[in-house]
């Protein structure tokens, strides 16, 4: 059952911090998977980038690196965000990863391509549940609660929400110009929650225009239980 916003607030107080990410509804949180040398990419990356700017929506672009021997490296990718989607292969129970891939809450995954489906997708997701989050004072709480068994991790996710026009002049895009928007820059794991109430200290820096936000998801590519936008 979503956490309300009274909830959210009420635990804000009992921890002396102010009523910020915690008093507000937490946003859905929606990854794409993709890279810069898919042809099937463009069109999820275009749906991405139009709802970039939705409050209720936590959109994050993850590149990978399993096209970089066709012709173009992704300017973007890192191996760390291909291991992400691996982990959600084996949490969705999917034989393999391919791209365009767009995940939902840690819980659902749909190509991306068709902008209908990916905004039911989103209407039909609700809010993460499952923790209760604050942040404050350059720290992030999680309230005592019933963790998953596996526990969960903490992560600080940075992106920049700038339009990035990239020229990719070999491969199946060569001689286009792809915009991209909320690339994931830097992906950080605080550390592990397993029911008891903790906080941990938000690490300064990230680099000038990037954003920054916090999930709170079941290990190894398990559901999303709590998300804020900083």
């Amino acid at each position: 059952m979503p956490i309300r916003k009274p909830i959210l607030a009420l635990l804000a107080a009992s921890l002396g911090l102010a009523p910020t990410a915690a008093a507000r509804a937490q946003p859905v949180v929606v990854e794409l998977f993709q890279s810069q040398g898919c042809s099937s990419c463009p069109p999820a990356d275009a749906n991405l980038n139009a709802i970039a700017d939705r409050p209720d929506v936590l959109a994050l672009s993850f590149a990978v690196t399993y096209w970089d021997n066709l012709g173009w490296r992704d300017t973007f990718a890192s191996p760390q965000f291909t291991a992400r989607q691996y982990a959600y292969a084996r949490g969705l129970r999917h034989p393999n990863v391919a791209t365009p891939q767009i995940v939902i809450n840690g819980r659902h995954d749909l190509v991306g391509t068709d902008r209908r489906e990916l905004d039911a997708a989103i209407n039909a997701a609700g809010q993460p549940a499952g923790a209760a989050l604050a942040i404050a004072g350059g720290s992030v709480s999680i309230a005592a609660g019933s963790a998953p068994a596996r526990g969960a991790d903490v992560w600080l996710v940075r992106y920049d929400p700038r339009v990035q026009l990239v020229a990719i002049r070999r491969g199946e895009n060569g001689g286009k110009t792809l915009p991209h928007r909320d690339i994931v820059r830097q992906f950080v794991r605080l550390g592990g929650w397993f029911g008891a109430a903790r906080s941990f200290p938000l690490p300064h820096g990230g680099g000038p225009g990037l954003k920054s936000a916090i999930l709170v998801q079941t290990a190894d590519g398990g559901p999303i239980l709590a998300a804020a936008k900083l």
